[in-house]
């Protein structure tokens, strides 16, 4: 029997979508429309389809409108951009969401930096990055900011909540391990950036209140990486090869969750942890963003 308490990222991201949905309504009364989110999505990966399927049934069930654009591999840059400028220019989106990785023959970076900022609930802009590490708001990226969700809520009866722990973040992505820092920079943690060149790196891990697993590398933290009573948060998704019997491999995180379970003092597990919180914070930021797009003042810490 596991020693760690369970972060129940699915529990926490059916009330997060609760609260969007009573905010939705408020701005709708108030703007006399419908908050609205487009994602985009190039190509016919799978995956990617049921992913955006899931976000557009999720975006409406919060009482926002949801544009969805599928455009077949073969699309050029030109076309994809000039799809982004003109979603810029809508008055009825408020998030656009370009669904990475891109097919290898675009240029995600262009695509990324034509979304207006003020659109941009990706959080993946140069202006939304910058804002960040300034300690500026804005659009924040989904998973981390998720992330911090939930250890804020682990932490919520702590004096002082996060200020003053030492946290690392294993993994340097512009998508998780990066913005995760500075999330937990401004939250008053000591913060390491570890990565597959770090020495000695489980010693590094070893010493840290927060580990926040971003690397994706199939169980690679062990228990004899983890402080015993450290709060673990892995955002791993790996899918391992199928036992025989079994149509596919089950999926597991960064972290090898029988191990660390006996040793953390939290722990989030894969699926069910992190995984339910990212959409919840799309839509978070898609109502956020239509409230400043309005000139309309959302109340602080409502969402």
């Amino acid at each position: 029997m596991s020693g760690a308490a369970i972060i129940d990222g699915k529990a926490f991201a059916e009330t997060l979508r609760g609260k969007v949905a009573k905010i939705a309504a408020s701005f709708e009364q108030a703007a006399g429309r419908k908050a609205g989110l487009a994602v985009v999505l190039v190509g016919e990966d799978p995956a990617s389809q049921v992913y955006v399927r899931s976000k557009g049934k999720q975006t409406v069930a919060c009482g926002m409108e949801s544009f969805q654009f599928l455009l077949p591999t073969e699309t050029t840059q030109d076309e994809l951009l000039h799809l982004v400028r003109r979603l810029n220019d809508d008055p009825a989106v408020d998030g656009i969401l370009v669904q990475l990785p891109l097919p290898s023959h675009l240029d995600e970076q262009e695509v990324v930096e034509a979304i207006d900022p003020n659109k941009d609930v990706d959080g993946l802009t140069p202006v939304s990055t910058g804002r960040l590490a300034l300690g500026l708001p804005g659009l924040v990226p989904c998973t981390p900011l998720g992330c911090l969700m939930l250890l804020a809520d682990r932490f919520r009866d702590r004096p002082g909540s996060l200020s003053g722990l030492d946290a690392v973040v294993i993994g340097r992505s512009i998508l998780v391990g990066k913005p995760m820092a500075q999330l937990l920079i401004k939250e008053s943690c000591t913060v390491t950036i570890a990565h597959s060149r770090t020495k000695d790196l489980a010693q590094v891990v070893r010493r840290a209140d927060i580990i926040v697993a971003a690397v994706g590398r199939t169980e690679m933290v062990k228990a004899d990486w983890v402080k015993p009573g450290a709060t673990v948060i892995d955002v791993g998704i790996n899918r391992l090869p199928p036992a025989e019997g079994e149509a596919k491999g089950r999926l597991v995180g960064d972290v090898d969750f029988a191990g660390v379970s006996a040793v953390a003092g939290a722990i989030t597990p894969v699926p069910g942890g992190v995984g339910p919180m990212t959409i919840a914070v799309l839509l978070r930021n898609t109502v956020v963003a239509a409230h400043r797009n309005e000139g309309l003042t959302l109340a602080e810490g409502a969402i």
